[in-house]
């Protein structure tokens, strides 16, 4: 699960990109791919433009959808917990008991970096964070095939 603070932008975007390689590497039946939100402002809302013009030109495909908060079942139902930048990290450790399970990541971890995904709700460059996204995404499944013995 990929979490952000408004579920519009950032988590959605790593949704369907993440999305788009599990269906390329035939996993589709073994992995679920979701996003969440750490705050209530856009719940209910969908793909922010910016998001949906940049999967658009990339060709990745994506569907209408409505922003959503994290839950508390969610700590169960997925075995990663992907946070976009420090502040959903916080939010998350807070909402989840501090992650028991060390669960929680932030997603350019799997890049083999520190920094967190920009949110271009504030910079308006959905070019940078889509290849920040990209490249975490792509060092994510390459975590999950190794987990999976694949």
């Amino acid at each position: 699960m990929f979490v952000c603070h408004g579920n519009i932008c950032r988590s959605p975007m790593a949704e369907f990109v993440m999305k788009d390689i599990v269906r390329k590497t035939g996993l589709e039946s073994e992995i679920l791919v979701e996003s969440a939100a750490t705050s209530t402002e856009e719940i209910g809302n969908d793909i922010h433009r910016g998001t949906r013009q940049k999967l658009t030109k990339e060709n990745i495909p994506f569907t209408q959808r409505s922003a959503r908060q994290i839950t508390s079942d969610d700590y169960q139902k997925f075995d990663y917990l992907i946070g976009m930048d420090d502040e959903n990290i916080f939010n998350m450790r807070r909402r989840w008991n501090n992650d028991p399970e060390n669960k929680i990541f932030l997603l350019l971890e799997f890049a083999g970096k520190t920094r967190e995904i920009t949110d271009p709700w504030y910079t308006g460059n959905f070019e940078n964070t889509y290849s920040d996204i990209v490249e975490g995404c792509n060092g994510l499944m390459k975590d999950i095939l190794k987990r999976l013995g694949k």
